[in-house]
């Protein structure tokens, strides 16, 4: 490695650019997508949107300035048009423009009072769908004037509905189509035929995400047919069709249960009505797909999880099965395809590749468009391994070992820290582990050895994997880590005197019941974590679900309940290891009182920890200023628990 190697800061870390949402145009020719800065500098969010070339010279042109929020680029059926929204009328009310393929400038189509949710041109270009919820009413004006403003849960719920813009007359009209369901995704036939649209019950995760329906809507007029429910967690819409007629697909979590993999299905929606036949078609698969999308003709293609790399499926219509037509190492997300199939774009990272856009056929090479952060490129990383080992019941496990920069295994062994992900459903692919959350390679450039276990519960094995928490985290989830973790002490690699660990949501779960387990670990560090599954399920955002990992809510009788043993709340009078807590005031997902909960128990059996609570955050954590202080505290607090040992000075005495 060059002497002038770049030495990683935190600065560097949250001020980088990252890409988002690339979309190809419907001939394949162009990628528009979004880069914004990891952390926000001001009150709003600001973002850009740029254009880069499938062939040809790459070099990504700045279609807008990123001074406001510019998001959801989405092209018109020529080619010619980007249409987007923005809030440059309004911070914090986004509504549609568009803006010419070639730049200049954007023009306004909306000023819908209530801001546009998404939007999607339809194959007549004179339409476009639109998601919004509705206007304030004047009655609505005047009582938030008068602070007349309490709110019945169940009443008066600010539902999006479907709306369709005519560009030529500017005019938006509602389809009386879904009461007061809620709007979540729109997908038009390729034939240009009938919107299908997703509906959930309430925009609130718990219940809408369990009662999800499907609805057929014409766009040129206001008939609507129901299709009934679909899937937990539904997203995804695609059409396809066979020598049957048309079909429509999407993503849900696999049944019964609410705690799994994700799955395919699709139903027939045929002009006498749609078929009462929800089939599976990933069924038996060991990948986990995570995106879908249609093509104009054929089977749509899938983006899979697959192990610590991606793949690129794609639905054989004869087979009913899915099929891998391209191998992508590391982290892929946010697909997008050509009307022709012919051509494929995605943002992908490797071990030491930031995250950027690509696109290439869907066999491949992908060829990298974008270089949102250059400076990165700079630094020194630290070595990333992968890592395959057994669990103690005999089931196969990954993971990666990052190693400080220019070090090998041969220079261990080194303290360690064990980072566990999210979810559970996620996972660590083999890409650049680097964020504002305790990131493998922010530790690996302090010293630290960096391990990051994909234990069961995880994404990328498939549904039966995935679900083996239900009901029982913390459980063979937690062996899963320290079998880990044991090998690596064994290797020779991590110094059993100074473990650390940490992780975020339910990474921090995890800390907080590795602390209340063993004693083994030096110091803790638990981010947006559950300290208690019966309380998280009674007042978080996705109740339901987090009862099917804990085990039961608490209301089901006095309890003891199944929660009570998978929470670590109870074991906290076991703890013996300073634990860091770091929390979001307004997090919804997880909320305060959690971290509040734990931070309590500690003071009250004398356990030193340090409680920060960062305002105005929800459970990603995004102002600038904090995510700097989270990095530097993080790596300054394993530094006092697990700094390396320093050599005894030799006695010596006097001649």
């Amino acid at each position: 490695m060059a002497d002038d190697a770049r030495e990683l800061t935190g600065e560097l870390v949250v001020d980088g650019d990252v890409p988002a949402t690339p979309t190809l145009s419907p001939d394949g020719r162009w990628v528009a997508f979004v880069v914004a800065s990891v952390g926000r500098a001001g009150d709003h969010p600001v973002s850009a949107l740029w254009i880069a070339a499938v062939a040809g010279d790459p070099s990504p042109v700045a279609l807008t300035s990123g001074v406001t929020a510019d998001s959801t680029p989405r092209w018109a059926a020529d080619s010619a048009t980007v249409f987007f929204l923005s809030d440059r009328v309004e911070r914090g009310v986004p509504q549609l423009h568009r803006i010419p393929r070639t730049g200049g400038d954007a023009e306004a189509l909306t000023a819908w009072r209530a801001g546009i949710d998404d939007h999607l041109p339809l194959a007549d270009p004179n339409l476009v769908a639109l998601v919004a919820r509705d206007e304030p009413t004047e009655e609505d004006v005047r009582r938030a004037e008068r602070r007349d403003d309490a709110v019945v849960r169940g009443e008066r719920v600010p539902v999006a509905r479907l709306r369709l813009l005519d560009l030529r007359t500017g005019r938006i009209r509602t389809p009386c189509a879904h009461g007061d369901r809620h709007v979540a995704e729109v997908a038009q036939r390729p034939d240009g035929g009938p919107l299908a649209v997703l509906t959930l019950a309430t925009p609130d995760p718990d219940p809408g995400l369990l009662e999800p329906r499907l609805h057929l809507v014409d766009p040129d007029g206001d008939s609507v047919r129901d299709l009934g429910p679909a899937g937990v967690l539904a997203s995804d819409l695609a059409w396809w069709r066979d020598e049957t007629g048309w079909r429509l697909a999407y993503l849900a979590v696999t049944p019964p249960g609410l705690v799994g993999g994700t799955a395919v299905f699709d139903l027939a929606v045929s002009a006498s009505g749609p078929s009462a036949e929800h089939r599976n078609l990933t069924a038996g698969m060991t990948v986990c797909p995570t995106e879908l999308v249609q093509l104009d003709s054929g089977g749509p293609l899938a983006l899979v999880a697959d192990g610590l790399d991606s793949a690129i499926h794609r639905l054989d219509p004869a087979r009913l099965r899915f099929a891998e037509v391209g191998r992508i190492r590391g982290f892929a997300g946010s697909l997008t395809v050509s009307r022709r199939g012919d051509v494929v774009a995605a943002v992908l990272s490797t071990a030491h590749e930031p995250r950027d856009v690509h696109a290439g056929p869907p066999h491949g090479p992908l060829r990298r468009l974008s270089d949102t952060s250059p400076a990165l490129r700079e630094v020194r990383w630290g070595g990333q391994e992968r890592l395959s080992y057994q669990a103690s019941d005999g089931l196969a496990l990954d993971g990666l070992l990052i190693l400080p920069p220019g070090r090998s295994r041969r220079d261990g062994p080194f303290p360690l820290v064990t980072l566990v992900h999210g979810g559970p459903y996620d996972r660590y692919a083999d890409q650049l582990q680097l964020g504002w959350y305790p990131s493998g390679q922010w530790l690996a450039a302090a010293g630290y050895a960096v391990f990051l276990p994909n234990a069961r519960g995880g994404q990328g094995h498939g549904h039966e994997f995935a679900a083996r928490v239900a009901g029982a985290v913390g459980d063979a989830e937690w062996t899963d880590v320290l079998t880990g973790i044991d090998a690596l002490v064994a290797d020779g690699v991590a110094d059993a005197d100074r473990l650390g660990i940490g992780g975020w949501s339910h990474g921090g779960f995890a800390a907080a019941w590795a602390v209340g387990q063993t004693d083994r670990f030096r110091a803790a560090v638990m981010g947006a974590g559950i300290s208690d599954w019966g309380m998280l399920a009674g007042t978080g955002e996705h109740g339901r679900f987090e009862a099917g990992l804990g085990g039961s809510i608490g209301w089901e009788g006095t309890g003891p309940h199944p929660h009570d043993r998978r929470s670590p709340i109870s074991f906290t009078a076991r703890i013996r290891t300073p634990v860091l807590i770091l929390h979001g005031e307004q997090d919804t997902n997880v909320p305060l009182g959690q971290a509040e909960f734990f931070h309590r128990a500690l003071r009250r059996f004398g356990v030193e920890h340090e409680f920060v609570v960062y305002p105005r955050e929800g459970h990603a954590i995004r102002e600038r200023g904090h995510q700097l202080d989270l990095l530097r505290r993080t790596r300054a607090w394993f530094d006092r628990w697990l700094a390396p040992r320093v050599a005894e000075p030799a006695l010596t005495t006097d001649a």
